[in-house]
């Protein structure tokens, strides 16, 4: 182990004493809704005080602070700042292609069956345009990569799919993936809300053409603040809907009124932002980068695989699949014998947060997580 790659336990002990959640809960629910990092709070602190004392006189510092949240939003991805857009949810990422992009009525959009329904009904949708959505069932999560290339045609305009699956927690090959589409036509979009902030991804190295994700979840930070990459290369492909002051290159001069765009993914942000919420997701941001994403994930890895190897002996089955090129954060299981709902109840009188999905239970354990946490788990698990 050499002095730039610390051990899972390093990255584990550095992390945990940036999360308060610790002192109360063992918290297991990051593919849900994260809990904030001690950064995060310090940031919407420093808001709420700048807010109440000083108001709109503080707003230089907060447009200064949103600018590095999107450059730390670009290097968490491996792209340019202005490919990103700041966006409140995956959801209005997914819809900024889905609604600007030049359909005609035959087009068809290629997915998953068991996509989060935002990365299902933004596409669906477009049936009033006479566009089809196809939609691939999947093994425990697993894609067929050669029938999902046999659902493509000519008119097969984007293939969307998520990196990791929120029910199973099937991490799948964007490389291959993206391959295919290119291969066929088509772009690829990808819902990478399961897996930013717990494993590293390079968009120029995968060839990803659109990307969003929210901050909530493995990113540490609060809901309402995420973001959207989309390659320079389909910026004028798409339309903007949305549009407002914000979305224009004199944004400041509001009795300047000419519609010429940003030529930057900036465009599609149309008013005035979540300002706390990016101050604070922003925090977190550079909480993780400065541990480094890829250690992040050797030590989530860590966790997963021993929680597995306990639960196993604790007589759960496992659903999620582990081979190494498929495993994540997430590990589905199920206890035979036991109601998921109730299981969930009773750990939570316990200290102890898991999530139930499609009728299982389901853990997402972040890199903070350590031993004492799984044995509270197993505890409450057992009674």
């Amino acid at each position: 182990m050499t002095a730039t790659s610390p051990s899972p336990a390093d990255t584990r002990n550095r992390l945990r004493r940036a999360m308060p959640i610790t002192q109360q809960w063992a918290y297991f629910d990051h593919a849900a809704v994260a809990p904030l990092s001690q950064p995060a709070t310090l940031a919407l602190s420093r808001w709420l005080e700048q807010a109440s004392q000083a108001g709109d006189t503080a707003w230089p510092r907060w447009a200064a602070g949103l600018a590095a949240t999107r450059l730390a939003a670009a290097r968490l991805i491996g792209a340019h700042e202005d490919e990103i857009a700041l966006v409140p949810n995956t959801t209005t990422g997914i819809n900024l292609v889905a609604e600007g992009m030049d359909w005609q009525p035959g087009d068809n959009v290629v997915t998953l069956a068991d996509e989060f329904p935002s990365n299902a009904y933004p596409w669906l949708n477009l049936a009033q345009r006479g566009v089809e959505t196809r939609r691939l069932p999947t093994d425990r999560g697993v894609v067929d990569l050669q029938r999902l290339a046999d659902l493509c045609d000519r008119r097969t305009r984007v293939v969307s799919v998520s990196w990791i699956a929120y029910g199973s927690g099937c991490r799948r090959d964007l490389n291959a993936i993206s391959r295919m589409a290119h291969n066929r036509g088509a772009l690829l979009f990808v819902d990478a809300i399961q897996g930013i902030g717990a494993f590293p991804l390079d968009v120029n190295q995968l060839d990803l053409d659109f990307l969003a994700a929210d901050g909530h979840k493995w990113q540490l930070g609060p809901e309402g603040a995420g973001f959207a990459f989309i390659r320079r290369a389909h910026l004028a492909g798409l339309r903007p809907h949305g549009v407002g002051w914000h979305s224009v290159v004199h944004a400041g001069d509001f009795s300047h009124i000419e519609l010429k765009l940003k030529e930057s993914a900036a465009r599609f942000e149309g008013g005035s932002h979540n300002m706390a919420g990016f101050l604070a997701w922003g925090a977190s941001l550079d909480l993780l980068i400065q541990l480094g994403i890829e250690n992040v994930a050797a030590a989530i890895l860590d966790f997963t695989d021993q929680a597995c190897t306990a639960l196993k002996q604790a007589g759960a089955e496992i659903l999620s699949p582990r081979q190494p090129e498929f495993k994540s954060g997430i590990v589905t299981f199920d206890l035979p014998g036991r109601d998921a709902m109730e299981v969930r109840r009773q750990c939570l009188e316990q200290g102890v947060v898991l999530s139930c999905r499609g009728g299982h239970l389901r853990i997402s354990p972040h890199a903070y997580n350590n031993g004492e946490d799984l044995q509270r788990l197993l505890t409450a698990l057992e009674h």
